[in-house]
């Protein structure tokens, strides 16, 4: 199927666009290429995309209404998978007009578009941080999120929503997966793995936040696609058994329409994170221990046994596995240049 991926010189989306290109699909990708972080990183990403013979590339911003329309007549896209965002929570606190932008006003775009060529399947990008003050833990998609603690979560919880009306309105079948602390090859340079390598091996200490107690569901980029291509072949459907007078918010009985985790299920401790990497990388970590940033969460863990049922979601990789990983791309990647 013709599939647009936006977002795809970035992190997930470059890996879900090649995932979906060696299963035979047509990828239509959009990035901006913006400068949050190194641009010859999406370069590099993107030059891999782009050696298949199926992959298309606008460079676009989603901000950009009349240009994503015409994105949209001109490939009438059968799924749409919106991973374009501006990340990152420490950011949102020090340019929120961006998150807005591209989050909400952007992520209006693709609505439209959608909405214009009655797309059959919406998949989104929405985070872990929407569940926000929540402390019941593992965080179940069927508990409220109604407490977000930063802009950028409420960026993304208004996604949620704004889906939500787009499907019952126009019958777009829509799923929002909040993801947990992607992770993994050509992974970010503003992510705690990729700046607590290159820190290590420059000989440069790493500032570790909540004195490296925090615990985090960290899921690697493998897994999240795996749930993301299940849910490219399974769009949402309403639930029969959804009740109005006691609603379930991961579902809904008035639209096509539903939100999934997508986390490893683990929690692991920030500490325990970076001794993996020092196993992997022969070095020591010299520790700035620092206190709980603006924004951040003490725990995350995700429940994803509604994903399981949903998708037949199962994530294998182990952080032991996943940090090796990372470090070995890093290593080839930046060793090579």
């Amino acid at each position: 199927m013709t599939i647009l991926v936006t977002g795809s010189a970035g992190f997930i989306g470059f890996h879900l666009s090649r995932r979906l290109l060696e299963r035979g699909d047509e990828v239509v990708g959009l990035d901006s290429m913006n400068a949050y972080y190194d641009p010859s990183l999406k370069a590099s990403r993107l030059a891999l995309l782009e050696a298949y013979p199926h992959y298309r590339h606008a460079k676009l911003d989603l901000a950009d209404r009349d240009g994503v329309a015409a994105l949209f007549a001109e490939h009438r896209p059968e799924t749409v998978v919106n991973l374009a965002a501006q990340a990152g929570v420490r950011y949102s606190l020090e340019s929120p007009a961006t998150y807005v932008d591209s989050n909400v006003v952007g992520f209006l775009s693709i609505l439209e578009g959608c909405r214009a060529v009655q797309t059959g399947n919406l998949l989104y990008a929405s985070t872990s941080s929407v569940y926000g003050a929540n402390g019941k833990l593992p965080f179940s998609v069927h508990d409220g999120a109604n407490h977000p603690i930063t802009l950028y979560a409420a960026t993304k919880l208004a996604n949620e929503v704004m889906a939500h009306s787009y499907a019952h309105l126009f019958g777009i079948p829509s799923t929002g997966f909040r993801f947990f602390t992607v992770y993994g090859p050509w992974g970010r340079p503003d992510m705690a793995l990729f700046k607590f390598t290159d820190a290590i091996l420059k000989g440069r200490p790493i500032d570790v936040y909540g004195q490296g107690r925090m615990q985090r569901d960290f899921t690697y980029v493998d897994d999240i696609v795996q749930g993301l291509v299940a849910a490219v072949d399974r769009p949402a459907t309403i639930n029969p058994q959804w009740n109005p007078q006691t609603p379930d918010p991961a579902t809904s009985g008035v639209a096509p329409w539903r939100v999934l985790n997508l986390g490893n299920s683990q929690r692991v401790e920030l500490m325990r994170y970076i001794e993996v990497l020092e196993e992997k990388l022969g070095r020591k970590a010299e520790l700035n221990l620092m206190p709980m940033q603006p924004g951040d969460v003490q725990r995350t863990e995700a429940d994803v046994e509604e994903t399981r049922r949903a998708l037949g979601y199962a994530p294998t990789t182990s952080i032991e596995t996943g940090v090796a990983n990372f470090v070995d791309w890093y290593l080839d990647y930046y060793g090579a240049r």
